[in-house]
């Protein structure tokens, strides 16, 4: 601890920072503390606050900002924990419970509304699970040649595709269908799904080899997608109204539009023991993101499936207003992937 005084001294700095963008001065800082102390006092403070590394002095003449260290303890010791209204959490409940029964739309929805209330960019990612392996399948006919196929994982995951066929979907087409499905798909490895799965079906197939093979072939496919982890990103212009990151952003939004350096780094915190992050400045292990303010959560569900949710956004966010909305939905959605107490929450 570094004493109430300089502390309340840090405090006022940050916040003037964090609503302004602005170095504050003695001169400035002396009215707006609730006690009377001298200029020089305060300069002295300052000076000791920066050689202790809490703050720096950009130009010889101005007032002094904070620095990375500065909001570390910021938030470590003086945010007092504060909960949200019941407005505000009713409306977040009631855009997440939309999709309790679906993991990954759960948790793009929960990606899209960190992103809408932090004023950040946002993600989410789910890990790829090698075990993962087909539950059930599908077939709705959707007239015109046409139908719907879906397929749903055992660690339940939901892909869907429109096929085109050259045949009747007729009793009999469906009939050969979920004969084939039932004895070579279900239970199967996601993974193990490719084209050569497929051909290895086409001795039970007979005559209806070229009606059935566009209705596997979609299949594969949405096995394909379902058996790879998958990174998504939100709100990344939102980074462009934050003046903190100065001519950096673009450099960032390159990085988060390439996506891989940010993807290994979500799949090695999944597999670490650490349940949920909050990296400031360089205590983020990517450079790119070294600027930046990132919080991340680790969820499990469904036979072992995990995936991340977090944010990304500037040094300068208000933490006092983004970490509590952050924490409620990261809580929510990780209620929600909760078996017992989503079957609470229904």
């Amino acid at each position: 601890m570094i004493g109430e005084r300089r502390e309340a001294i840090l405090g006022l700095i940050i916040d003037y920072y964090i609503k302004t963008g602005e170095p504050l001065g003695s001169k400035t800082l002396c009215s707006m503390l609730p006690y009377t102390i001298s200029s020089a006092t305060i300069r002295n403070e300052m000076a000791f606050l920066t050689s202790m590394g809490f703050l720096e002095q950009r130009h010889t003449s101005g007032g002094r900002v904070p620095t990375k260290k500065a909001y570390r303890y910021y938030v470590d010791n003086m945010i007092k924990s504060e909960a949200l209204s019941a407005y505000e959490m009713q409306k977040i409940d009631e855009v997440l419970s939309i999709n309790i029964s679906d993991p990954e739309r759960l948790l793009q929805s929960a990606a899209e509304l960190l992103s809408e209330v932090t004023g950040c960019a946002s993600f989410f990612s789910s890990v790829k699970d090698k075990y993962d392996c087909i539950q059930g399948i599908e077939l709705i006919p959707a007239g015109n040649n046409k139908a719907m196929l879906v397929m749903l994982s055992l660690g339940g995951k939901i892909k869907s595709s429109v096929c085109s066929v050259n045949c009747l979907i007729d009793d009999e087409f469906k009939e050969l269908f979920y004969k084939i499905t039932k004895e070579r798909f279900i239970g199967t490895a996601l993974s193990e799904v490719d084209l050569s799965f497929i051909q290895s079906t086409v001795p039970l197939l007979g005559a209806r080899v070229f009606d059935m093979l566009p209705i596997l072939s979609s299949l594969c496919s949405l096995c394909s997608e379902a058996a790879n982890g998958t990174l998504s990103i939100y709100g990344e212009t939102k980074l462009l109204s934050q003046s903190e990151l100065g001519n950096s952003v673009y450099n960032l939004l390159v990085f988060l539009a390439q996506k891989e350096k940010l993807e290994y780094l979500l799949t090695e915190f999944a597999k670490s023991k650490t349940e949920s992050a909050l990296l400031i400045g360089d205590e983020n292990p990517i450079y790119e993101l070294r600027n930046t303010v990132m919080a991340v959560q680790k969820f499990n569900y469904n036979n072992n499936q995990t995936a991340t949710l977090g944010i990304i956004g500037s040094l300068r966010i208000d933490y006092r207003d983004v970490l509590p909305q952050v924490d409620y939905i990261m809580k929510t959605v990780s209620a929600y992937l909760s078996p017992k107490s989503g079957e609470d929450r229904l």
